[in-house]
């Protein structure tokens, strides 16, 4: 059986996406996953064991350019490798115009049939045409975390009862260049009100290295750049990884004893990871997508924003939980 999913972005989007593709391959005997993402978090999908194969669609840039030449005859080429199979079932995670799109385009087997969610959860986009695309729409309940939403749509897409034990779908070879006692500090995200005050970073790891750890400050942009180094000032011995690409970032994060992370695409492969982790939240939504399921992976909350001795509290008791269970 061929299974196509569609989830083109983001990237915690994506990494909430991948246990959904992990109950597939282990209740569906034969099955075979392919997935269509956004260029950018395809090189992610190649440490998840239960994707086959990746097909890459830049939507986003092409719509910018579409009357060019280049953009044209990029789009041909992505309709001619996504047309190149045929699918038993074409699954819809995104639930935007875009996937719909997506959807509708991708062939199906003479029996085959498109699936989509039915509504929208509580906090999450959702457009109509996903609905009007398929064959089957998936009624989904209004609160759900983002882990649950997409592996109940798999579930009652093929009729299988979905596992207890969630599998992330996440797996790395930890970087050689990485000492065991490091604490990766993920204070990128693509929004700003999800970040987390500078001084509280840096109180956060002066209070982590006076425990032993060694500090990792990785970066994605140039103003995370100056974020790392902000913090690098105050806590010198601090380790401000290279900017690379998410294969090797997941790897240093593999390696690393654990993190703390704002709500952001990579405190969520922190969490896939099953690395202990404290995920921090200006706003209560971790229900929806923060960590669950392992007492070493945590969210603080508070308003206007957590203190740093009550994230540091939490992440200690996850460094004990994980501990106990080694």
């Amino acid at each position: 059986m061929r299974v196509l999913l569609v989830k083109l972005s983001s990237l915690g989007d994506v990494v909430h996406s991948l246990p959904a593709a992990m109950d597939l391959q282990g209740q569906v005997p034969g099955v075979q996953v392919d997935w269509v993402v956004e260029p950018a978090f395809a090189p992610l999908l190649k440490l998840c064991p239960a994707v086959k194969r990746i097909i890459p669609c830049n939507l986003r840039q092409w719509r910018k350019s579409f009357w060019q030449a280049d953009t044209q005859r990029a789009w041909q080429a992505f309709k001619h490798d996504l047309q190149a199979t045929a699918y038993d079932a074409v699954i819809d995670l995104q639930g935007l115009t875009k996937s719909a799109l997506i959807s509708r385009l991708a062939t199906l087997t003479p029996n085959g049939k498109r699936y989509a969610m039915a509504n929208r959860t509580e906090g999450s986009g959702y457009e109509a045409p996903t609905r009007w695309v398929a064959d089957v729409a998936i009624p989904c309940e209004w609160h759900s975390h983002a882990l649950d939403r997409s592996r109940h749509v798999c579930g009652q897409a093929l009729g299988y009862s979905l596992p207890s034990q969630l599998q992330a779908g996440l797996q790395a070879t930890p970087h050689a260049d990485v000492l065991p006692t490091t604490v990766a500090l993920v204070y990128g995200s693509s929004r700003a009100d999800k970040a987390w005050p500078l001084a509280h970073w840096q109180v956060l790891g002066q209070a982590l290295q006076a425990q032993g750890f060694q500090l990792a400050l990785p970066h994605a942009s140039d103003a995370e750049l100056q974020t790392a180094q902000a913090v690098a000032s105050a806590c010198p011995g601090a380790v401000i990884w290279p900017r690379c690409d998410l294969v090797e970032l997941t790897q240093r994060l593999a390696a690393c004893a654990g993190v703390v992370g704002v709500d952001s695409g990579v405190s969520h492969i922190a969490v896939a990871l099953g690395l202990p982790h404290v995920q921090i939240y200006n706003f209560d939504t971790a229900w929806r997508t923060g960590p669950k399921g392992f007492d070493w992976q945590q969210s603080v909350f508070a308003m206007p924003t957590p203190s740093p001795e009550a994230v540091l509290s939490v992440f200690a008791a996850c460094m004990a939980s994980r501990a106990q269970q080694v």
